[in-house]
């Protein structure tokens, strides 16, 4: 009984261990499931409206969650987004990205940048957390850096867990050609 014990214990924190090394800071039951229906959200975005959900019904969606604006690895991750803008509109996806910082503040990235989709703004972390993206509960906690693509008809169908920033558009633009090929 005792090595049992023993083994289950090693096997729990081998898996928090491993969700830390991944550098989400979360557990992965979290994580909405692929297949499950989108958490539903309403935010505002750089612009001040309101952006929800149900504004992309229809569309793809990669809706990607990401630490903070103006870093290097998130500016890294929003230029390949923009860089490939064109990729995604030509196969019916919307790129939305969501951190906790500001509307004002993802206003000057997009000016900064030149990033021309939108970027929303959760201060009270509610969206973060509905999305399994939370990295800690402090006042000063940021967003993981997850990407979830939403299917035209509003279910998660693909999840990317603690993404490297450099190749992550080319990785969503695969995955989103390969679940659009196998509908």
């Amino acid at each position: 009984m005792r090595k049992n014990t023993a083994f289950l214990i090693a096997s729990l924190l081998g898996l928090s261990a491993l969700a830390i090394v991944l550098g989400t800071g979360i557990a992965f039951a979290d994580v909405p499931a692929v297949g499950a229906m989108a958490p539903d959200f309403t935010l505002p975005s750089e612009s001040g409206a309101n952006v929800s959900l149900r504004d992309f019904k229809g569309k793809w969606l990669v809706l990607y969650f990401y630490p903070k604006d103006f870093t290097s690895g998130c500016t890294i991750q929003a230029h390949g987004f923009q860089v490939d803008l064109a990729k995604y509109q030509a196969i019916n996806a919307e790129i939305v990205g969501v951190s906790v910082d500001s509307s004002d503040s993802h206003k000057d990235f997009c000016a900064k940048e030149g990033l021309n989709f939108k970027l929303l703004s959760d201060t009270k972390r509610e969206v973060v957390t509905k999305y399994g993206s939370a990295r800690d509960a402090t006042p000063t906690s940021m967003a993981a850096r997850n990407t979830f693509i939403i299917s035209p008809e509003g279910k998660i169908a693909k999840i990317f867990l603690a993404v490297q920033p450099t190749k992550h558009s080319a990785e969503v633009l695969q995955a989103l050609n390969e679940l659009q090929k196998a509908k």
